[in-house]
């Protein structure tokens, strides 16, 4: 998949494309509607598929300091875009200047000149342009100018999660805030992910038995809230199952917040330096303080035990699933 970043890095002999434009922040389950049918189309058409994305968000250009907490960072998007088939990602500077664009501008500027957009699909509700003036009844009208089609796809997709609310990037990061780990899953079709590279933190887990990977965070991340979660370490494209805990270590009066975790089971690894991932699966409990550092390590032999279960059962489940799809 090619990855553009800028409209200067679109090969000059780029020919006709099926487009579709938006943040995508998680690439979650109504993401993937759009952004499947985009693929599909393309197929159909014989033309390559792009995703139009922006970076900064826009809401931090247009109020400085609103910039939301990131479900994934573009890499991570563009991987997941690959998944689904998208031939090529542009991420666009988002600057003042450019949020100045008219509606008509950005059509021409980005769609017609360098995208040569055959067709475009969207949700019912996006909007572009200057002030978000452009909705998808002028992206219609552009087009029967520009000589471009517009497909709309209804992306609400709804679960358990959020009592039945439509799934959104709103949704999954409120549920992230929340710990409902479980829920945001739902939502993005697989555990939310938090990267960052290992640093060197107290080193107390050592001390205690537990050498934990203390995880510095990309900036804007989305944390879930402090608490005990069961997931995955993935070092060095190994995805180990871990115990991971967020928060700021009340048990020895931290006041830093923290992503620590826990590979279960593995001995001597050296992680420092390596940019690392973090899957939540499952929320275990919230912070604590205990008594004595004696039931702290009972709790946390708990605690690891409980997540060795839940990503076993979580791993069984989907490789079962997996066989019935393949019989």
């Amino acid at each position: 998949m090619q990855r553009w970043r800028g409209l200067e890095d679109i090969p000059e002999d780029w020919g006709r494309s099926v487009v579709t434009i938006g943040s995508y922040d998680g690439v979650h389950r109504g993401h993937q509607l759009i952004i499947g049918r985009a693929v599909a189309r393309a197929r159909e058409l014989g033309v390559p598929a792009v995703v139009v994305t922006f970076d900064p968000h826009p809401s931090e250009v247009v109020r400085p300091g609103s910039h939301p907490p990131l479900l994934a960072p573009h890499h991570r998007r563009a991987e997941l875009m690959a998944e689904l088939g998208v031939d090529a990602v542009l991420i666009l500077p988002f600057t003042t200047e450019f949020s100045q664009l008219t509606p008509a501008d950005f059509v021409v500027k980005v769609l017609v000149d360098k995208l040569h957009a055959r067709l475009v699909v969207e949700g019912p509700n996006f909007r572009f342009g200057h002030r978000a003036a452009g909705n998808v009844a002028l992206l219609e009208e552009l087009g029967r100018t520009y000589d471009y089609e517009v497909e709309v796809i209804d992306l609400y997709e709804r679960g358990t999660a959020g009592g039945g609310e439509p799934f959104s990037s709103t949704l999954t990061r409120r549920l992230v805030a929340a710990g409902d780990v479980a829920g945001a899953m739902e939502v993005l079709g697989r555990p939310h992910r938090v990267e960052g590279v290992v640093v060197r933190g107290a080193q107390r887990g050592r001390e205690l038995g537990y050498p934990t990977a203390n995880v510095e965070t990309l900036p804007h991340t989305a944390i879930p809230a402090d608490g005990v979660y069961a997931g995955w370490l993935t070092a060095d494209g190994e995805k180990m199952p871990a115990a991971i805990s967020v928060g700021t270590n009340p048990q020895f009066d931290g006041t830093e917040r923290t992503v620590e975790a826990y590979a279960i089971d593995r001995v001597g690894l050296d992680l420092y330096g390596l940019h690392v991932a973090v899957d939540f699966l499952a929320y275990l409990r919230g912070q604590e303080k205990f008594d004595s550092i004696e039931a702290l390590l009972e709790r946390m032999a708990i605690d690891v035990q409980r997540a060795r279960e839940l990503v076993e059962e979580y791993t069984t489940g989907n490789e079962r699933n997996g066989d019935a799809l393949r019989a």
